[in-house]
């Protein structure tokens, strides 16, 4: 693991910044647009790997070198030279899909999000968007596929997803906040920054609150109210029960910080 505010290289491509429980993962290829490369999608797994093992390490925000491209998608080039068809399960590093991760992430998007860059945004749990950043599923104009898209129904309005499916159209930071798809738009300087206001409000709840609230979440989107009521009512318990349930009302009463044990 990391120390505390250090940066280190998982390869040329792909650097993993540790700042207190904050964890940034970098892509680093920005001549080539931060494109998905065989060196990217590696570094991702073994990143989000290394957050999830790392109880010291609260939030991931996902980013990349740069103020053009946060990531342009896969890179093309090698997958011409491949000739990939139809890629293999576990091909690309997705969240509650190849990569299990509990914790908090953030996207802080400071450039263009095409293809599977827009992927990389869409997997992670929130999103701060630089006013410059256009996003697109661009994926029509060259023949490939999207079946990752499917989810976005649950995101964002159904006839944003089906324009921006059928037409391959890219949009603005300001659209992709207005159908839901971006929490916040901010000058290019400050999505870092921002992102990391954000991780650091979060790192200060309850650890455990903040697990399970991120659970409901998705809990709700694969189930029916009632279902999802009940499953969330079990969620909770652990929560309840917890130490920290009776550490955050005696700080309050006391007029001070609470200390979270995640117990």
């Amino acid at each position: 693991m990391s120390a505390p505010g250090s940066s280190e290289a998982i390869n040329p491509s792909l650097l993993y910044e540790q700042h207190g429980s904050v964890v940034v993962i970098r892509i680093n290829r920005p001549d080539q647009l931060n494109a998905i490369s065989g060196e990217v999608r590696s570094g991702l797994f073994t990143a989000f790997e290394r957050f999830e093992q790392d109880d010291s390490a609260l939030v991931a925000i996902l980013t990349s070198t740069g103020d053009k491209a946060f990531c342009a998608g896969m890179d093309l080039k090698e997958a011409a030279e491949s000739g990939l068809a139809v890629p293999p399960l576990g091909f690309l590093p997705i969240i509650g899909d190849s990569i299990r991760v509990t914790k908090p992430t953030i996207a802080a998007v400071n450039g263009l999000a095409f293809a599977g860059g827009w992927l990389l945004a869409q997997m992670c749990d929130l999103c701060i968007a630089a006013e410059h950043a256009t996003f697109g599923i661009t994926e029509a104009r060259v023949g490939r596929g999207m079946p990752w898209a499917a989810s976005l129904v649950t995101m964002v309005q159904q006839r944003a997803v089906m324009e921006l499916l059928l037409t391959a159209e890219p949009i603005t930071a300001q659209r992709a906040y207005e159908i839901g798809f971006v929490n916040h738009v901010v000058p290019g300087p400050e999505v870092l920054p921002r992102a990391m206001a954000m991780a650091a409000k979060i790192v200060a709840n309850a650890p455990l609150t903040v697990w399970a609230a991120r659970e409901l979440v998705y809990l709700s989107t694969e189930m029916g109210r009632s279902a999802a009521q009940r499953a969330a009512t079990h969620l909770f318990e652990k929560v309840y029960l917890s130490e920290d349930a009776q550490e955050g009302p005696r700080a309050f009463r006391e007029k001070r910080q609470p200390v979270w044990k995640g117990r």
